[in-house]
């Protein structure tokens, strides 16, 4: 196939890399830390397996609006990225892609996700419109708030909400609610351990982060963070009258989420990065005990 690009489309092919690298294809971790939560989400809505058009929907759905996070991101951050090592080498940094570009290919993902959206129902395809909202303003609450880790848990936990309109068309009840604020308390962790990877760049360049906000406290705070959002999902367990298997999940994760700890705690650079990567597993492990434990 790539072959094939490079003979009749040459300059697709030429600049395909640079979007690759502008939407992180090649880094999927992002994908990956959306995707569990929001088909746990879709399986809790069920009461077992959804239909396979839905599975389809929203893993492409997040596949697509992640990447468009990114773009945005990329538009947003283009001053300040040069001045941090590990985003000095983004593609609008580099020139390989213009901020026009970022933005159009921002527009051009969501709209790519709400043609996918109109396989739905009509509720959903409105509250899609909290999540472009969301994914479009938080690269810019770094500048104003050292709370924009709690927009993007927002951003990243919309698609619990969507999950549930999309199988029952009707609004979401309370208990996704508390998946999704508990999604929101996870995502503030993981995000917080990322920023500490970059807090000395923060500091220096006048950005703001909840690793900033926190200061010395910042380990403990996440530990607090992923408590409630481990004892929230056990509460959503009884909820949903899910199995021992789905707290077999859950206790997995809190392994985890210890070692992590344990990377994090003389908060250097790479232990933080390696503690931020970690959460995938967590978010697996949490995903396939709802799967499993689903009566």
């Amino acid at each position: 196939m790539n072959d094939h690009l490079k003979k009749y489309l040459p300059r697709v092919h030429a600049r395909l890399p640079a979007f690759i690298l502008l939407t992180r294809l090649n880094r999927p971790i992002g994908t990956l830390l959306l995707l569990w939560p929001t088909l746990g989400a879709l399986w809790l809505a069920a009461n077992g397996w959804p239909s396979w058009q839905l599975l389809i929907i929203f893993a492409l759905g997040t596949l697509l609006m992640r990447s468009a996070g990114c773009c945005i991101n990329d538009f947003a951050d283009s001053h300040i990225d040069g001045d941090v090592l590990r985003t000095e080498n983004r593609a609008i940094v580099t020139g390989q892609v213009t901020r026009t570009e970022a933005m159009l290919c921002f527009v051009g993902l969501c709209l790519a996700a709400l043609v996918l959206l109109l396989f739905t129902n009509t509720l959903t395809i409105a509250m899609s419109l909290g999540a472009v909202a969301l994914t479009a303003i938080y690269p810019f609450m770094k500048r104003y708030t050292h709370l924009p880790q709690l927009v993007l848990g927002m951003a990243f936990s919309w698609g619990i909400l969507m999950a549930f309109t999309a199988q029952t068309d009707t609004w979401p009840p309370t208990t996704a609610w508390v998946l999704y604020v508990a999604n929101c308390l996870w995502t503030i962790a993981y995000d917080t351990q990322y920023a500490m990877v970059d807090r000395e760049y923060d500091l220096k360049i006048g950005v703001k982060s909840t690793a900033i906000l926190f200061g010395d406290a910042d380990v403990v705070m996440i530990g607090a963070l992923q408590a409630m959002f481990l004892f929230a999902l056990f509460l959503a367990g009884g909820q949903f009258q899910l199995s021992a298997v789905y707290y077999l999940g859950l206790i997995v994760a809190a392994g985890l989420f210890v070692y992590q700890h344990w990377l994090i705690r003389n908060r250097e650079t790479d232990g933080c990065f390696k503690a931020f990567l970690n959460n995938h597993w967590a978010g697996l492990a949490i995903f396939v005990g709802v799967v499993l434990g689903v009566q």
